[in-house]
């Protein structure tokens, strides 16, 4: 059985979720330009810092708050104060090492307080139970076929993007293949992976 995609994107707010693969920038940076308001992102000091300018295609770069620690422990303690503050609407996060249950459910708590949604990037396998939802994202190929059928949803130069849901508190997981529309600044699902 395939879940819509319109039951579990956008995101659920105040909540936790999780994102790894080699993707998994574009769908921050989706779900950044999505959130209606400030977004903070946050990341390791050791990281390339995240060019808000590099993200227009997604987002406005003048709704970014980014700023950096010093280790994941501190990007952790700076992503659930800025989540318990309630000012942002998304609070991002990148961070290269696993997380524990401990932390997991600490952002949640953090997430529902301040009723601000919480986006973590992982690395493969180093999510936490708490998260509400896991999503793996990686470039997709189209099929011939859904060129063919669909020519108006395909355009010469988008991306595609597999989004997997390997992780789903409420239940059902499904693959989607979806591009951005930055014209109509909305994620479209050009198939079900697979179909």
């Amino acid at each position: 059985m395939s879940l819509p995609f319109s039951s579990i994107f956008p995101l659920k707010q105040a909540r936790a979720h999780e994102v790894c693969g080699d993707a998994g920038l574009a769908f921050a940076a989706i779900n950044a330009g999505l959130a209606r308001g400030t977004v903070v992102w946050v990341s390791e000091s050791w990281r390339p810092p995240v060019n808000p300018e590099g993200l227009l295609p997604y987002c406005d770069p003048g709704k970014l708050l980014v700023t950096r620690a010093d280790s994941q422990l501190n990007v952790l303690a700076s992503m659930e104060t800025a989540l318990r503050s309630g000012a942002a609407k998304l609070v991002i996060a990148e961070i290269s090492g696993s997380i524990g249950l401990t932390e997991g459910r600490r952002l949640q708590l953090a997430a529902e307080a301040g009723g601000t949604t919480a986006m973590l990037l992982i690395p493969d396998g180093a999510g936490s139970n708490a998260a509400e939802t896991r999503w793996r994202c990686s470039g997709a190929q189209v099929p011939r076929d859904t060129r063919q059928n669909h020519p108006q949803q395909i355009g010469h130069d988008s991306t595609h993007w597999r989004w997997s849901l390997i992780k789903n508190k409420t239940g059902t997981l499904s693959d989607w293949v979806v591009r951005w529309d930055a014209a109509a600044h909305r994620v479209i699902v050009v198939s079900e992976a697979g179909g």
